[in-house]
């Protein structure tokens, strides 16, 4: 694997995505198509709202734990390149989101819970963390970049939030080199699934 290219900051901002390092790699790897949010600690309100439809991956050590995925993806945790707080960060890939649904009911989550890897338990408790406000599901179209990109730390990149806007990385992640973590057939057949996996009054238009 080629090494980390290092640039220099410049004015440009892009939303990138703050997540478990092995979740960022099971996204990466085609393993994974969705990933599911509820705002963080330092967000406004506490409450997620989706800030970007094409978006960075910011994989980080923060709240991982590899007890927290299931057996067969704890090794993740290390095969993953996690970016631990006050070091550079790695940017290995961006993704679009091309679908976006909410659900409450633990049915539902039930019902995608084989297309994650985390726990069904930690899963579950991502659903009961603040009952009132939705569970977001986001279907995402992962592409790797074909040289992994490093940027600074910047103390303002702390902290238990789900976006961060990075400096020195290109305003449109599609204008780096990269190619789609699985094909079109693949991917559509996974986006399937999971649109079919919930009930239609739960995906935005």
């Amino acid at each position: 694997m080629s090494s980390p290219t290092q640039i220099t900051p410049s004015t440009d901002a892009a939303p990138a995505l703050k997540e478990w390092a092995a979740i960022v790699h099971a996204l990466l790897e085609g393993e994974q198509v969705i990933d599911v949010r509820k705002g963080g600690l330092r967000e406004d309100g506490r409450h997620f709202d989706l800030s970007a439809r094409r978006m960075w991956l910011y994989p980080t050590a923060e709240h991982q734990r590899a007890e927290l995925l299931k057996p067969a993806y704890r090794h993740w945790v290390d095969l993953a390149t996690a970016s631990p707080v006050g070091e550079s960060i790695t940017i290995g890939g961006w993704v679009d989101v091309t679908d976006v649904a909410t659900i409450s009911e633990a049915e539902h989550l039930d019902a995608i819970a084989s297309k994650l890897i985390w726990t069904d338990d930690y899963a579950t408790s991502r659903l009961k963390w603040k009952q009132r406000d939705p569970l977001w599901v986001l279907v995402m179209r992962a592409h790797r970049l074909d040289e992994p990109i490093t940027v600074p730390w910047v103390e303002a990149y702390g902290g238990c939030t789900s976006w961060v806007t990075l400096a020195g990385l290109p305003a449109d992640p599609a204008s780096a080199s990269s190619h789609p973590a699985l094909s079109d057939v693949a991917f559509e057949s996974k986006r399937k699934g999971v649109r079919d996996a919930l009930p239609p009054e739960s995906w935005q238009a």
